[in-house]
């Protein structure tokens, strides 16, 4: 795990970064987002996707260790607290990116609200994981190859309830890799009536 006395030497995600994916050394947009505009306003992180960040989100993913989900959760609160997103962003909802029925069943577990819930607890703000469901069951995003492939392969795959008319909606996942998955759940969340969706992740992928 991540001790909180050696978290001064994560590396951090710095500008310049893509406004929209958080794709790093990118100023302005990526091409990629100017060329398939996204209904999301935008994804953050406070870390890059290697060394004992990548070590922690693997072992919280894939080994069972939600004994890391507090201190990962804590990262995202201290981020969220120290990195306002616009005004307009009043009475935020966290909204952790839903699991299939399927998988959560075989995990157990989706990582996701955990982080969520610990940096709900920290802000005081509220987490709904009604508001979003997984309506396909996809395969890992790992598996895609490609950005177009990662992207193809979430279209359609999420379901928002008509509860988050005018609301703003802070999506939690715990790694960014292209944003697929991210602004898939996004236009869901617009399509249904949302005002603002921001997607908050712990770590972005370069």
């Amino acid at each position: 795990m991540i001790c909180r006395s050696c978290t001064a030497g994560l590396q951090r995600l710095e500008q310049p970064y893509c406004d929209t994916c958080a794709e790093p050394d990118t100023h302005g947009q990526c091409e990629w987002c100017l060329e398939h505009p996204s209904k999301i306003d935008g994804i953050r992180a406070p870390y890059l996707f290697e060394g004992p960040v990548r070590d922690a989100v693997h072992r919280l993913k894939y080994q069972g260790w939600r004994v890391a989900a507090p201190e990962l959760g804590g990262l995202l609160a201290t981020y969220l607290e120290h990195h306002k997103f616009p005004a307009e962003m009043t009475e935020q909802i966290l909204v952790p990116v839903p699991l299939h029925p399927r998988r959560l069943r075989s995990r157990g577990y989706n990582q996701s609200h955990l982080l969520a819930k610990e940096a709900g607890k920290l802000l005081d703000l509220p987490v709904n994981d009604d508001l979003l469901k997984r309506a396909k069951d996809s395969p890992p995003q790992v598996e895609a190859r490609s950005r177009e492939q990662r992207r193809a392969n979430v279209a359609g795959s999420f379901h928002a309830s008509a509860g988050v008319a005018g609301r703003s909606i802070v999506l939690i996942d715990d790694v960014a890799t292209t944003g697929s998955t991210l602004m898939a759940c996004a236009a869901s969340l617009k399509d249904a009536g949302a005002a603002n969706v921001w997607g908050l992740v712990l770590a972005r992928d370069s």
